[in-house]
This record gives C-alpha cells, sequence and structure tokens, in this order.
C-alpha cells in the first residue's frame, strides 16, 4: 500500500494575530503510514475521522483545536514547548504520546475533553505532559485517567466491575469548599459519622454509571501532615449527591507515608457522588484496624552488575505463603505474584502499561505490599528503580 494522506482544506490567516490555522471544510483522512503534523492551529468544521497514521502538535508556540465538530485521531503525538488547547473536543482511537507539553481543556466546560475511545492508551506522561482538564474513556473496564494541573500529574486510577461505555475524570488543584471552576461548594465540615477531616486542598470529578473502585494518590503538596500525624488514616471520601456530605468510601489499607502514598476506595458507583478527594478516618474502622507492618525500603539497579539486579527479601523464606504486589507511585498495580521469591527486575508481568514488555518500567520510586496468609500479616515499604 502507498503511504499517503489526502487533505482537503483552507488554509486560513487570522488577521487579529497573524497566526496560521489549517481551516478544514472538507473531508480530512489520513491513510496507514501517513503522517501530519501541526505546527499551526487546528479549526475543524467537517469530519475528520476514520484517520490511520499518526498525528503531531509540534513546535515552541501554543496551539488549539476548535470548530464545531470533534476530530478523531489514531496516533497522536504531543512535542510541544507550550500546550495543546482544547476549544472543541477530540478523540484517539490507538495511542497517544506525551512527550512534552500537556492537552489542556476548560475545567469550567466539561462538555469539553480529550477521549481514549476503546482500547486506546497513552505513554510518556509526566508531571509535565498529561491532560489538564477533563479526560474521557468509551468502552474500557479499567483506566488510569492521566489527569493533573499545570504542575503535576494526579491521575486517577478506575477499575470498574463492567465495560464502561463511557466515563470521565478531570483533577482540581482547588478548595472545595469554594471552588473555582464547578459551580457551588462541598462543606469539608460536613461529614459522615466515620470520618474527622477532609483536604480543603485538591480533589477529583468522575462520571461514570458503573459500579468501581477507585485509587488515589498523594504527594507533599497534598499536605496530608497538616491532617493527621497517621498514614493508616488516610480515606478517600466523596460528595454525597443523596445526602450532601462527604462519606467514607476507603476499601483498601492506605500504602506510603505521610509525604507520599495511595489508597482504594470499595466499590461504588461514580454518578453517585460529586466530587471524591482524601480525608482522615474516625478510627477504628475497617479496614483500618489490620496491623501493616514496614519493612525495608529497597534499591532494584537492572544493571547486570551482579548487585540489586531484582527486588530480593531474605525474610520471605521464612515467613510462608506469600502475596506480592509492586504499585507506582500514582497506585497502578504493576507487578503480582504469589509464593515470589526474587522475580521482579524492573518489569510489569501485567498487561496493564504498555511499556511492560520491552523497556521495563520507568526508574523512579514504586511501592511494595506483602501479604502472608499464616498470621494474615500485611507489610508494606518503598523501593527505587535504577537502571
Amino acid at each position: 500500500m502507498k503511504k499517503q494522506f489526502t487533505l482537503l482544506f483552507i488554509l486560513l490567516v487570522v488577521s487579529a494575530s497573524a497566526q496560521t490555522a489549517l481551516y478544514n471544510n472538507g473531508n480530512v483522512r489520513i491513510h496507514e503510514g501517513g503522517n501530519l503534523g501541526f505546527h499551526t492551529n487546528l479549526i475543524n468544521v467537517s469530519p475528520f475521522d476514520s484517520n490511520l497514521g499518526l498525528v503531531g502538535f509540534y513546535g515552541p508556540q501554543p496551539l488549539t483545536v476548535s470548530g464545531t465538530l470533534t476530530p478523531q485521531f489514531y496516533d497522536v503525538e504531543i512535542a510541544l514547548d507550550n500546550d495543546l488547547q482544547l476549544a472543541v473536543g477530540v478523540d484517539n482511537s490507538n495511542n497517544t504520546n506525551f512527550i512534552l507539553g500537556s492537552i489542556r481543556t476548560p475545567l469550567t466546560q466539561p462538555e469539553i475533553f480529550y477521549t481514549f475511545l476503546n482500547n486506546s492508551f497513552y505513554t510518556g506522561e509526566t508531571d509535565v505532559s498529561k491532560v489538564e482538564g477533563y479526560a474521557a474513556i468509551t468502552n474500557q473496564q479499567n483506566f488510569g485517567f492521566p489527569v493533573g494541573d499545570s504542575e503535576l500529574m494526579r491521575p486517577l486510577i478506575l477499575n470498574s466491575e463492567s465495560t464502561n461505555l463511557f466515563a470521565k475524570s478531570a483533577y482540581f488543584f482547588e478548595d472545595a469548599n469554594t471552588p473555582a471552576s464547578l459551580p457551588g461548594s462541598f462543606n469539608t465540615f460536613a461529614v459522615a459519622l466515620d470520618v474527622d477531616v477532609v483536604s480543603a486542598i485538591e480533589f477529583w470529578r468522575l462520571e461514570g454509571n458503573i459500579p468501581s473502585t477507585v485509587t488515589l494518590s498523594w504527594n507533599s503538596r497534598s499536605e496530608m501532615v497538616s491532617l493527621t500525624d497517621d498514614a493508616d488514616k488516610i480515606i478517600p471520601v466523596g460528595w454525597s449527591k443523596l445526602s450532601q456530605r462527604w462519606i467514607n468510601l476507603s476499601g483498601s489499607i492506605p500504602v506510603g507515608n505521610l509525604t507520599e502514598g495511595f489508597v482504594s476506595t470499595e466499590q461504588f458507583n461514580p454518578d453517585d457522588y460529586e466530587i471524591i478527594t482524601l480525608g482522615v478516618s474516625r478510627l477504628p474502622y475497617e479496614p483500618l484496624s489490620r496491623e501493616v507492618l514496614s519493612l525495608d525500603n529497597y534499591i532494584v539497579s537492572v544493571n547486570d552488575d551482579g548487585v540489586n539486579d531484582s527486588f530480593f527479601i531474605p525474610e520471605l523464606e521464612d515467613l510462608g505463603t506469600n502475596l506480592v504486589q509492586i504499585y507506582d507511585r500514582y497506585g497502578l498495580k504493576v507487578f503480582e505474584m504469589a509464593n515470589y521469591i526474587d522475580e521482579f527486575a524492573g518489569f510489569s508481568n501485567l498487561n496493564n502499561v504498555p511499556f511492560s514488555s520491552e523497556k521495563g518500567l520507568p526508574i523512579g520510586v514504586y511501592f511494595y505490599t506483602i501479604y502472608i496468609s499464616e498470621g494474615d500479616l500485611n507489610y508494606q515499604g518503598f523501593l527505587y528503580l535504577a537502571r
């Protein structure tokens, strides 16, 4: 097949700003193997779908996608010194590769979002390259929304009971009592009996109608140390549309410390809650009453020098049957094995990370948990992956 793409468009000069834009008022289609690089804005008023190949957004200037119709791209590449601003939604049907710069949607306009269709995925997400605003999915059961604000990645990890025909999420670095981007307020002092304190630093919005569990993470900017002196009391909470108060959604033991960690919810219906965030439990409540023991922190340096080439805990040999799980710093599980000895060497053995098979996991801090069935013991700690 000849590698090509066909275009029918008008190159429009916007005199007010002296910027150019690709004005699509025809029928644009990129064939398999084709590449289309944008160094200018896109105004889309006609179908721009059924694409294969790559669409890239490049250059030192911020770019905008606007118009009246949602374009659908196959592979998308973002390499901008500044960001890609969406004034209309954009659909992605295969891979979004974050290289530099974020995809931004207005938090005050939830009808504009970047959609990961069906089996599409993303790679390269970082603190400087992510979705700032609303990200959505269609026909996916489990997904980590690569959302955040202008400074940090603050993803929300969704694991649903069945396939979501549609779900959408955004992160807000705002006070829930007086949010700048949402109407209304969510009084952090209106809490259920088993909730002590609710964060006024940040929150997430999640829309979906399939029973799901959600994993939220925290970092030093979350200021959990100002809410509690015990990381085991950190819980996920949601603002109930029915009761108009914050409800304890805790479904797991928190992993990490006051500076960094994550926690998962029980199964709930996202559409029953306006927003969700982190809070502190009034102890004792399950599952927080289960004892969690801390082990040492470890370094795994995958460089074949014979030193720390894999994650090895000598004590496991004396602790009976075990289940080892390893998570990234946002709470995404990247490794799991029963009767573990020393099998983790920097690669995921799960199918939820696109970079697991060849390059291995990115360097950085990971959390590990160990469950010993004999004695019902739980352990956790940090490991640093180097290469």
